[in-house]
């Protein structure tokens, strides 16, 4: 059985300036001064009462200038002043204080509130100390009669002080990860916003340039330019894309999909793979589809099965070197895009679907893109409630993306 210390009248310490003010700033971190107390706290004081058959019993947080009752049985009010604190008097020196008769000990028996209401004169408190060892307050039991408790009381009353104790770090780590969420919600949304601002910023200067570029490639007089016109506005689409890209990659990752009927797997993967044409065409890179002869249909939202598989596709041709080839293979609610590319390295797999990823190799070798592609493909494929998953044999051995989605038939 554990021995304690005992806090005596001889006793004078107190905390250094410096010393207090680290202690104030680990109790404040718990945020429950001022606070509704929680229903845990109360409940261990009712237990604490019942223990030891006294009428009152406190969870107990001494701030700077007063306590504050962070579970209470039988105390009028929430607080009282630090000055007439019994607890305050462990802060100084973590020991248990037993007081059985304060009408007497002459540390006490001028307290308001001994000499008057509640008119205390049994108090046996132990300590409140954190796991960084600062000391937050007590746990107490309080009598209006005189009395004394034995080691073996005061063991199971230093017992619901190491209970108490696990109930409020409990509290303060759910208040930490309250914050944080918020923390998190409030960067989300200025990530958003700034990327919206962004794309209208880009898109309205771009809509306009292709709007004159049209009128001009119209022109009949300007016919020995139209040479020069079209690489202008293969970058202004581009450029489009990319904003389409960005907004697509700002929008909540749980952003439900849009049931608009039956879609038609392999007529979606023929419009992804025509669409990359052009930039297969551009880079040297053959790419061929086939299984698209069986219908294969899911549930879903026809545009957007089709961004997602064109993000794919572009994605394997934008890594393939020129003369390679990619090949997309339908079959039934299942879709594999197998590139002979620089493949993707064990480490950086876990990361591919992360928005604005970008691997060493993509860097080195300036591939064009955001890093968005793969995140867009994936949030959509997840809210059709299909997986997409990307298996590469290491660097230079290409990479296979498997695309599974939910079944449906015409029915």
């Amino acid at each position: 059985m554990p021995t304690y210390d005992y806090i005596t009248d001889e006793q004078d310490t107190t905390l250094s300036s410096t010393a207090e003010h680290s202690r104030l700033a680990a109790l404040y971190t718990y945020g429950l001064l001022d606070a509704v107390r929680p229903v845990v706290l109360d409940d261990l004081t009712r237990l604490a009462a019942r223990i030891f058959d006294t009428p009152m019993s406190t969870v107990t947080l001494v701030d700077r200038n007063r306590q504050w009752f962070a579970g209470n049985t039988g105390m009028d009010g929430n607080q009282a002043p630090r000055s007439i604190s019994f607890c305050a008097w462990m802060v100084d020196d973590p020991r248990p204080l037993i007081v059985p008769d304060a009408h007497v000990d002459s540390r006490f028996q001028e307290f308001s509130n001994v000499t008057g209401a509640p008119y205390l004169r049994f108090y046996a408190g132990v300590p409140l100390v954190n796991p960084d060892g600062y000391i937050l307050g007590s746990v107490c039991v309080l009598d209006r009669e005189p009395r004394d408790i034995g080691e073996r009381q005061l063991t199971l009353l230093g017992d619901l002080a190491a209970q108490a104790t696990g109930h409020l770090e409990a509290i303060r780590e759910q208040n930490r990860l309250s914050v944080l969420d918020a923390e998190l919600a409030r960067l989300m949304r200025r990530e958003q916003d700034l990327v919206a601002t962004v794309s209208h910023e880009l898109r309205t200067p771009v809509t306009t340039m292709q709007g004159y570029l049209e009128m001009l490639a119209e022109d009949e007089d300007l016919a020995p330019y139209r040479r020069m016109l079209e690489p202008i506005r293969r970058n202004g689409d581009r450029l489009v894309r990319m904003v389409d890209h960005l907004l697509a990659g700002a929008r909540p990752d749980d952003a439900p999909a849009k049931a608009d009927g039956l879609v038609d797997l392999a007529a979606a993967a023929r419009s992804a793979v025509d669409t990359c044409e052009p930039l297969a065409a551009e880079r040297g890179v053959k790419v061929t589809l086939s299984g698209e002869e069986s219908p294969a249909y899911v549930v879903g939202e026809a545009a957007a099965l089709s961004q997602a598989l064109e993000h794919v596709v572009r994605n394997a041709v934008a890594f393939s070197p020129g003369g390679n080839e990619v090949s997309v293979l339908v079959a039934g609610a299942k879709i594999e895009v197998h590139d002979q590319g620089a493949g993707i390295p064990a480490e950086e797999l876990p990361y591919v679907f992360e928005r604005f990823y970008r691997g060493r190799h993509a860097q080195e070798q300036a591939v064009p893109g955001m890093g968005l592609g793969l995140a867009i493909a994936w949030r959509i494929v997840n809210a059709h409630g299909g997986r997409l998953a990307l298996d590469s044999a290491g660097t230079g051995r290409g990479t296979k993306a498997k695309i599974c989605l939910p079944a449906a038939t015409p029915d």
